[in-house]
């Protein structure tokens, strides 16, 4: 199911964007970030460990409830420049530490964090399906993995638009026909991870939440 995009390419998409990622993307993108700060905090109303893959720029790093310790990657160098400064600048202590580092393969020890943020995220990696199974690895038995995306349509002339749209977004980092029951059939395999939650946003229903939560149970081997 992977192949289509490549680590390079979105090395090479994300540094082109840096300069400018808050200013194109910021309010386009900030009812899903809303809604997943909000998720983060009822997940962990008094406090844990989160992990925001795909952190970027840091544009919601300042919004997370300061008794929330985070952890951000991003395989871009030149977007987490952005973030570190952000952090500098102001002084967001919660934040532990900013890192390069591919969603797929992550140098962290199982069972780390008590919810995991991806937003915009799981359409612009190589194999959506091994970056969940990473994001399992590393999630804490009772946690959450919350993740903010483009759902692909399943009929109509979206579906054919975003058909048409798939090789321009290939080259721009992202892939706009991911289907839902791509995130339902891993949930439904990998065992012990169940969907709660699926919330349509801004704009006109193109992204959506999903969350996923895994279940008390020593996860089981992938």
């Amino acid at each position: 199911m992977g192949g289509d995009i490549s680590k390079d390419g979105v090395e090479k998409a994300y540094a082109r964007w840096a300069p400018i990622y808050d200013f194109v993307f910021g309010k386009v993108f900030e009812a899903g970030r809303n809604a997943a700060i909000e998720a983060a905090g009822r997940a962990c109303p008094q406090g844990g460990r989160l992990l925001e893959v795909g952190v970027g720029t840091g544009i919601s790093l300042p919004s997370y409830p300061s008794n929330i310790r985070i952890v951000g990657v991003d395989l871009s160098e030149p977007m987490l420049r952005k973030a570190h400064e952000r952090v500098v600048t102001q002084k967001l202590s919660h934040v532990e530490t900013l890192s390069v580092m591919d969603a797929q393969r992550m140098a962290v020890p199982d069972h780390s964090f008590d919810v995991i943020v991806a937003q915009y995220v799981i359409t612009a990696v190589p194999d959506p399906e091994a970056t969940l199974d990473e994001f399992a690895r590393v999630l804490k038995p009772g946690g959450e993995i919350i993740l903010v995306n483009h759902i692909g349509a399943e009929s109509g002339l979206r579906r054919v638009f975003e058909a048409c749209f798939a090789p321009l977004a290939r080259r721009l980092g992202w892939r706009p026909e991911f289907p839902f029951a791509r995130l339902a059939n891993w949930a439904a395999r990998h065992g012990g991870m169940r969907i709660v939650e699926r919330r349509p946003l801004p704009p006109l229903g193109h992204f959506a939440m999903i969350r996923f939560a895994r279940t008390e149970a020593e996860p089981k081997a992938a």
